[in-house]
Formats: structure tokens, C-alpha cells, sequence
């Protein structure tokens, strides 16, 4: 199978066509001016000088790009001149400052000219990665191939180096990213060399150490541990991980490898089993950004970097093609509506890069006292701009090449993936879904006239015991395969589809020490949280009742569809001002929940997913 790009799909109205309008209209121009306040545009110019402030980092190439890459994606759609000009801009610069050679790399350039490709850990591969894929995103969209031209040279000297000469002073890259790169830079170009570039990388990794003894880290923080048609447990930092993986899935899928795509299943059901927040997130340590052992998913501490998210989603979606089966539609609905857009505010102009499951004051305030800690507690303020900015413009680029994750095709199907307003061109026909998803519960999918064949819907996890399915106004009986409801359709039809998005409890594996007790609550595809700025101070204080006695109920400031549920607060007085009691008192309440993605963004505030349960 393969997916829909977002270039043959327009988004309708509805939720993400409003997330994409915030995005094109501000949140693109918000990270461009955060970008030019930190010298990140100037740093092209390759000016810096010992002395001189704004020292370009080993990875504003990266940040710059992703940030090119978003405009792309946006212009396909719809022109911005500005926007444009200031891509080419950078683009003529990366022409006059690239090297004979074909090398181009901000750091390695102006600030350690002597030390290009001596150091694994450095960015400079994942940088060349990030720039390949805004190459091909923007030749995409205008046609201009001046960058795309720029990045083939550079990759040409990339492989000379690293695959023919072997000359580097390593063999593959320490951050995973040009694997995924250089596969999308062989679709768009047809020229196979890319292609076995990137398996060769792949091929290589594992095969010999390449971590010096007295690094602070293992090779499984950067996936070398093993070859990895030997990897079936993620490890390591969890957003390389997931870049690698994608890259893994990619070259399982162009030269039919049946031992990736073994190891690519194995850290699938790893991840989805053992390791994935019920957001969505990934990566539970600060230590290295990393997964750490099964079942280890603390709320307050949780990492769960928005690029890890998003780097999830990449992963599920190159499974998707591999095998039809909903649970991978499912990762990538429960990421993109959780784990991902929580990393941006309402109004698109401030962000997380970490998206933990509970904020807790208390705990914040035992942090001070420990200031070398190594694992701190998240601050519930979103930033607008990070010294370390790889997470705002993967937003963007994500958000606006949303389209890419609704419908894939084979040559018997076409797969509605996720449940998004939108008119989608296929080899078939066209198709239109109209939807209030996620809050609302009907999805109604019209096809024209020329449709012949199968129609496969995805039937969420959360609504696999009840949904309805008719066809023309009649029930229909489709055949269920994998989490897919398959129908035929010939020629103009309409199909609506009802999904059960009442709220629902949700409990964790007894394995999760920290969850133990707790329950969460979601609607449809959506996570919620309780937040103190309507709830009070002490959110562990509060029981929850039984989900059936609840109501929702618009939320005007948020924008969002609240949940308000029966439940019961511990009173103080219980304690009376000691520490332990012999009996507790509580007194009933209504507890206000919000979607997860919404939380923080009415100023710093506790919050939590996980509440204790009656």
C-alpha cells in the first residue's frame, strides 16, 4: 500500500483546516523571527568570528531547513510571496558558501573548519538530512532546483567519504535522519545511488563500535548496539530511534528485505506495548532523552519530547504501508491530536518541548533544592523560542503536511487512515470526507462516479465494540480485517460512518507502578487532563467517578469540548495540618477536564492525565 500525499488532498473545514490556518498565518512567521533574533538566518551568511556573538550551533542547518521545509509545504497550498523570497535568500546563500567540494555545513565551516566529519555526535549527517528533505519539499512545490542541486553535490562528497573511501572518522551518522532523507531524495530524483546510500548506512550501523569507552554514554543511546536486523527492542534516544526506524521501514519496503521488516514489527509492538504514553509520547528519561526499560512511564518526569512524537508518527506511517492494520493508524491518531500538537500553544506562538503527563508544584519546588539533578521536573510555561529548537519548526512542517496521513491506496483499496475533512484525489476517484472529528462522532464519505472498488475505514481501538456503517442509506455488513471495515463501492456512493467517542475510562497495566490506582480519561481520539486553574490546588486531592456520569460542555476560552465528571475531593481537615490520618474525608465536586492538547495555556498551572479512581 501506498499513502496519499498531502499534495493531492485539500484539507475542508473543521479542526485541523483551523490548526493549519494558525500555522500558515502565524506560528511559520513566529519561529521565522525567533530564528532571526538568535543569528540562526544570519549564521548562512558563514560571517561568525572568534568574539562575535551568536555563535552558530552544530544544528541550525537543521532548524533552518525544517523551517524551509514547512514553507513548502505551506506554498504548495497556497502562495506566500514573502515567504518564498526569504527561502531563496537562503538558498543563494548556501550556493555562494558552499564548498568546492560540494561540503556545506554552517559549525564545521566558521567555527572548527579543521574537524569536518570527525566527530559522530555533531550533527552533521542529521543537518545534511534535514536539508535534503527541504531540498525535494521545495523543488516540490515551485520547482526550483538550485537547493536540490546544492544538496546532491554535498551528498555526492557524503558518499564518496563515507561509503567509498570509508575516509570519515566514523561510519554512520550519531544522529539518525539522512536514512529517511536521502530515500525521499531518490523518489523525487529516480537516481538509485541515493537509495543505496541510505542502506548502506543502515547496513553498516552496528557492524563495529564506534563510541570512544570514555563517552558519557552507551552505543544504544544511539542505536549501534547491534545490526539492525538484530534490533527488536527500542533503545537510546528515542527520537533518533524513531528516524532510524523510518529509515529501516523505508528500505524494508524499496528492496523487499523480509529481516527489517522483521526487526521493524519487533520495535513496533516494543514501543506499542511496553513503552508509549497513553498520549502518545515516547522517550520517559531526561537522561539522554531516552526509552528506558518496559512499563517505566512516570507522568511528572516523562520526557516526551514533541520531535519523539512526531518521529513516531513517521515510524507508524512507513508500517502502515508495510501491513494494513489499524493499530499503526491508531499510534498515529493518538500522537498527532496528543503527544504532538500539545508542543503548541492555542495561539501558535509558544511551545513545549517536553509534553509530561503531570505538573505538580510541589514537586517543582523540591527540584530547587537539588540544582545538579539530573532528571528535573518540567516547568509548566511554554517557550516561545529553546536554545535547542528542533521541535518548533517540526511543528509546522507537520501540521502542514497534516494531508499525508489520511489515505493510502493499493490496487483493490483505498484506506480512509484518519478521520480528517478533506477532498482526496485517488488512482479511483475522488473522495470527500466531512467530519466534526474529533469531537465530533459521524463521519460522512462521499465517492464520484468513477469509484470502483473497495472502500477499507479504519474502526478506531476506542470504538471497536460499536460503531455504524451504512452505505447508501443502508446498513452495511463489511467484512472486518485488522481494525478495517471493508466495502465495496461502485461508482457515486455515500457512506457514513458513527464511531462511539462517548468519554471512557481508561486503566493502565498493572506493571505501570505509576499509574497503579489512577485512571484516565478520553473522548474519541482525544486524551484529557485536569488542570488547577479549574479544578483547585492539589489535583491528587481528587477522585473520579464513573465516566457515565458525566457531561461535556464547550469551553469558548479553549476552543475545545470539556468533560465535566462526578468525583470527590480529600479534604485538608482530614489531617488536621499533620501528616497521616487514620481515616480520610472527602467532599463531592465536579472535576473539569480538558484535552491534553489544550492544557497550559491560561499560565503556569498544575496539571495531571492521571487521576486517582474511586
Amino acid at each position: 500500500m501506498k499513502n496519499i500525499s498531502f499534495r493531492d488532498v485539500a484539507i475542508g473545514d473543521g479542526f485541523w483546516k483551523d490548526r493549519q490556518k494558525t500555522n500558515a498565518e502565524k506560528t511559520i512567521y513566529n519561529v521565522r523571527d525567533r530564528f532571526a533574533e538568535t543569528g540562526r538566518f544570519d549564521a548562512f551568511r558563514f560571517e561568525w568570528k572568534d568574539g562575535m556573538e551568536k555563535k552558530p550551533h552544530i544544528f541550525w542547518d537543521s532548524d533552518i531547513a525544517k523551517w524551509i521545509e514547512s514553507v513548502a509545504f505551506i506554498i504548495e497550498k497556497e502562495p506566500r510571496p514573502d515567504l518564498e523570497k526569504q527561502v531563496d535568500e537562503v538558498v543563494d546563500l548556501m550556493e555562494k558558501n558552499q564548498q568546492p567540494d560540494g561540503y556545506f555545513n554552517i559549525y564545521f565551516t566558521v567555527c572548527e573548519p579543521g574537524k569536518r566529519f570527525s566527530n559522530r555526535d555533531w550533527h552533521e549527517l542529521y543537518c545534511a538530512g534535514h536539508l535534503t528533505e527541504a531540498a525535494v519539499a521545495y523543488y516540490n512545490a515551485t520547482g526550483k532546483d538550485k537547493m536540490l542541486k546544492i544538496m546532491c553535490k554535498y551528498l555526492d562528497l557524503i558518499d564518496r567519504v563515507f561509503r567509498v573511501e570509508d575516509s570519515a572518522a566514523f561510519h554512520t551518522p550519531g544522529h539518525e535522519e539522512i536514512e529517511l532523507a536521502l530515500v525521499k531524495l531518490y523518489r523525487c530524483t529516480g537516481e538509485k545511488k541515493w537509495l543505496n546510500l541510505a542502506k548502506y548506512f543502515i547496513d553498516r550501523r552496528g557492524m563495529q563500535e564506534e563510541v570512544p569507552e570514555d563517552y558519557w554514554c552507551s552505543s544504544r543511546y544511539f542505536q549501534s548496539h547491534l545490526p539492525c536486523r538484530e534490533q527488536f527492542t527500542a533503545e537510546g534516544h528515542s527520537v533518533r530511534a524513531c528516524y532510524l526506524y523510518a529509515g529501516m521501514a523505508d528500505i524494508a519496503l524499496e528492496y523487499d528485505d523480509e529481516a527489517l521488516k522483521k526487526a521493524c514489527f519487533a520495535l513496533f509492538d516494543d514501543i506499542y506495548n511496553k513503552k508509549m504514553y497513553l498520549t502518545g509520547g515516547i522517550g520517559q528519561s531526561a537522561v539522554g532523552e531516552a526509552f528506558t526499560v518496559p512499563y517505566d512511564l512516570p507522568n511528572s518526569r516523562a520526557y516526551t519530547e514533541t520531535c519523539a512524537a512526531i518521529a513516531l508518527v513517521y515510524f507508524a506511517s512507513r508500517m502502515q504501508k508495510m501491513k494494513v492494520d489499524s493499530r499503526f493508524g491508531d499510534v498515529i491518531e493518538r500522537a498527532m491530536f496528543n503527544g504532538v500538537l500539545s508542543g503548541v500553544s492555542l495561539d501558535g506562538g509558544s511551545f513545549f518541548y517536553k509534553n509530561p503527563l503531570e505538573f505538580l508544584h510541589a514537586e517543582r519546588e523540591r527540584n530547587k533544592g537539588v540544582p545538579k539533578q539530573q532528571e528535573p521536573f518540567p516547568e509548566p510555561v511554554r517557550q516561545r523560542v529553546f536554545d535547542c529548537s528542533c521541535c518548533p519548526p517540526n511543528i509546522t512542517r507537520f501540521i502542514a503536511s497534516i494531508g499525508d496521513y489520511i489515505c493510502g491506496e493499493d490496487e483493490n483499496t483505498v484506506y480512509i487512515h484518519q478521520y480528517i475533512s478533506s477532498t482526496v484525489k485517488t488512482s479511483r476517484g475522488e473522495i470527500k470526507i466531512k467530519t466534526d472529528y474529533p469531537y465530533g462522532a459521524e463521519v460522512d464519505i462521499s465517492t464520484d462516479g468513477s469509484f470502483r472498488g473497495k472502500l477499507a475505514l479504519r474502526i478506531p481501538g476506542f470504538s471497536k465494540d460499536y460503531y455504524a456503517l451504512t452505505v447508501n442509506g443502508a446498513k452495511a455488513s463489511p467484512v472486518i480485517e485488522n481494525g478495517y471495515a471493508y466495502i465495496d463501492i461502485d461508482g457515486a456512493s455515500t457512506v457514513s460512518l458513527v464511531l462511539d467517542t462517548a468519554p471512557k475510562a481508561v486503566y493502565a497495566n498493572p506493571l505501570v507502578n505509576e499509574d497503579a490506582g489512577r485512571v484516565a480519561v478520553t473522548m474519541g481520539p482525544l486524551v484529557y487532563c485536569a488542570e488547577s486553574v479549574d479544578n483547585g490546588e492539589n489535583l491528587r486531592a481528587l477522585k473520579i467517578g464513573a465516566t457515565a456520569d458525566c457531561r461535556t460542555e464547550k469551553n469558548d476560552e479553549l476552543g475545545t469540548t470539556d468533560i465535566i465528571i462526578k468525583g470527590r475531593r480529600l479534604t485538608q481537615n482530614t489531617f488536621d495540618g499533620g501528616l497521616y490520618a487514620y481515616e480520610r474525608n472527602y467532599e463531592p465536586c465536579e472535576i473539569r477536564l480538558i484535552p491534553f492538547y489544550a492544557c497550559i495555556n491560561r499560565g503556569e498551572c498544575d496539571m495531571t492525565v492521571w487521576l486517582v479512581s474511586e
